[in-house]
């Protein structure tokens, strides 16, 4: 009876032991995610435009979205930021309707005096593009194109992650954990520093919505 009874005291405390353990990593799971958002701010405070500006006609705040909801337009708009940033890391999430159409977010950008157009880096969003580092109206071609990995986490009619990481002459851009360009900048005098815009492309009716958008500034620490 002794030998047994010792036996299930031991089967007692390895339970014991398992269910701290499993309490343990729950805890772990939200300061695990707390700290990869760690220095983070919003740049969209889910209620209107405030630190924006363009378009107010075409862009529109709904639900805690920013909204490009385009019934056809002749040229490229853009929604920008107000502030400048030079070295940054910034994630937001990004909803093509139908997967139809062409838009993409502006970084180290610059308006175009006397138009609705941005001059400056792009990460690309739609058909072809998807994920692409494009040059904006600048030297207006496909710096990177995406990998081929981006298929297999692509939803192109529903929401993707993009996480655009800016330092120094290194670009990298990832959707949904996919790092689809990885680039460095040959030309010295290619800007390294100015606004966010997010673009709806000019043609045919299209719908682009935006969401959780926040930015950690780089400094020599990071």
């Amino acid at each position: 009876m002794r030998c047994a009874a010792n036996v299930f005291l031991v089967a007692l405390m390895v339970l014991a032991a398992g269910s701290a353990a499993c309490d343990a990593t729950a805890d772990e799971k939200p300061a695990a995610k707390k700290r990869s958002d760690a220095g983070f701010q919003p740049i969209f405070n889910g209620k209107d435009l405030s630190g924006w500006e363009g378009n107010k006609e075409l862009w529109q705040v709904r639900d805690g979205m920013i909204v490009g909801d385009s019934q056809g337009i002749r040229h490229n708009e853009f929604l920008a930021t107000t502030k400048k940033y030079g070295d940054f890391e910034l994630r937001l999430e990004f909803k093509l309707h139908g997967g139809k159409g062409n838009s993409g977010i502006q970084f180290r950008t610059r308006r175009v005096p006397n138009s609705t157009a941005a001059e400056g880096y792009q990460a690309d969003i739609g058909e072809k593009y998807w994920g692409c580092l494009y040059d904006e109206h600048r030297r207006r071609k496909v710096l990177a194109p995406a990998s081929a990995k981006l298929k297999t986490v692509l939803k192109k009619d529903d929401w993707n992650e993009y996480i655009i990481r800016a330092e120094g002459d290194h670009v990298v851009l990832k959707i949904n954990g996919v790092t689809t360009v990885d680039y460095r900048e040959p030309d010295d005098d290619i800007a390294r520093t100015g606004i966010i815009a997010l673009q709806v492309h000019s043609g045919p009716a299209m719908r682009v919505d935006f969401r959780k958008l926040r930015i950690r500034e780089l400094n020599k620490r990071d």
